[in-house]
């Protein structure tokens, strides 16, 4: 096991960004870097041994400051979308940045997807990056102090650990966005890879990507993926779920007891034969087919990025939680930490 810390790029404003390597005992590897504490890259072998990066993304900084993609980086304080850009914590309404078309406030305005994070190994398999958000920056109440702890096992298992803790109540829900192929991060659509999804039930969204609050059972419907299909098998289903979105974006509710790890989804690409479990403690996982990828945005090796070159499984509490007191809800009081553990194993 083994950490290489070196400089990935530099910011426009002279500030240095760094990628640190984590390498377990079997060659496979995990690359982030400090803006954004990004997944930056995810290599494992296929079923001839042949390694390959299955993380969508860019070679370089400037790609990811071009872009409104959010690839591999981790997002908050609030992950997806809220409703107009405001919610009410004991008793106090807050208006926070409404950066989708100027109605909704998403990704918590790319606050902590932003940033430029901080970053000690604290193992030979381990990187923990930290970031502090002062009380008000887009509009959260709170100074919040977050960290993020990348852990690499030999079990081949990716663990993101997630901590934040603010000093006033406020809302909190960390994800990682990394958009998956596992034929290649240039390899083309994802239509082929098949998924599953341990989820009953979906929240139907409307047409701004906000839940209705309604719990829909996937039965009978193109969201049902508890048995193993291709992504693109229905995806261009006559449903107005999948029109409004071209594609899937939506949350499903993962079956078992919220706060206990358990697997949430499984893919697995029939070309490659690379397989990913996906595993958390969360409510909810959100499966994203990279919709609005049109070709504009120079990838990885020079690869414009197509729609649905790749997928993205973005562990959670449900979009619009704080107002939609019918969901998990996810309100920390001050001093109250946010934990959490998603797990990727290939």
């Amino acid at each position: 096991m083994s950490v290489k810390k070196t400089l990935f790029d530099t910011l426009p404003d002279g500030r240095a960004v760094y990628q640190y390597e984590i390498e377990n005992n079997n060659g496979v590897t995990a690359a982030i870097i400090t803006r954004g504490a990004t997944l930056q890259a995810f290599t494992c072998p296929d079923r001839d041994g042949v390694k390959g990066d299955i993380i969508v993304g860019f070679d370089n900084i400037a790609g990811h400051l071009a872009t409104t993609t959010y690839a591999g980086e981790i997002i908050g304080p609030y992950a997806n979308r809220l409703c107009g850009g405001k919610f009410t914590v004991n008793g106090t309404a807050y208006n926070v940045t409404k950066n989708e078309n100027g109605v909704t406030c998403l990704h918590g305005g790319g606050e902590f997807s932003s940033a430029l994070w901080t970053a000690i190994i604290t193992d030979d398999n381990a990187v923990e990056f930290a970031h502090h958000m002062p009380d008000g920056a887009e509009g959260f109440p709170g100074n919040i102090d977050v960290t993020v702890k990348y852990v690499l096992t030999d079990h081949n298992e990716l663990e993101v650990h997630y901590h934040a803790v603010s000093d006033k109540a406020t809302v909190l829900n960390l994800t990682n966005h990394a958009y998956f192929n596992l034929g290649g991060a240039a390899n083309g659509d994802v239509l082929g890879t098949e998924l599953m999804l341990c989820c009953d039930a979906y929240t139907p969204t409307d047409a701004q990507s906000i839940p209705t609050g309604e719990l829909r059972d996937v039965t009978g419907t193109a969201f049902d993926f508890r048995t193993a299909k291709p992504i693109g098998r229905d995806i261009t289903a006559a449903d107005e779920q999948l029109t409004q979105c071209r594609g899937y974006d939506h949350n499903f509710c993962i079956s078992g007891e919220p706060g206990a790890l358990r697997l949430a989804a499984k893919a697995t690409d029939p070309a490659s034969g690379r397989k990913l479990e996906v595993y958390t403690d969360l409510p909810g996982v959100q499966l994203y087919t990279g919709n609005f990828l049109d070709g504009s945005e120079t990838g990885k090796g020079g690869v414009a990025l197509q729609k649905h070159f790749g997928f993205c499984l973005e562990t959670q509490y449900y979009p619009d939680t704080p107002n939609q007191p019918a969901f998990p809800q996810c309100t920390f009081q001050p001093g109250e930490p946010f934990d959490s553990l998603t797990i990727f194993k290939v």
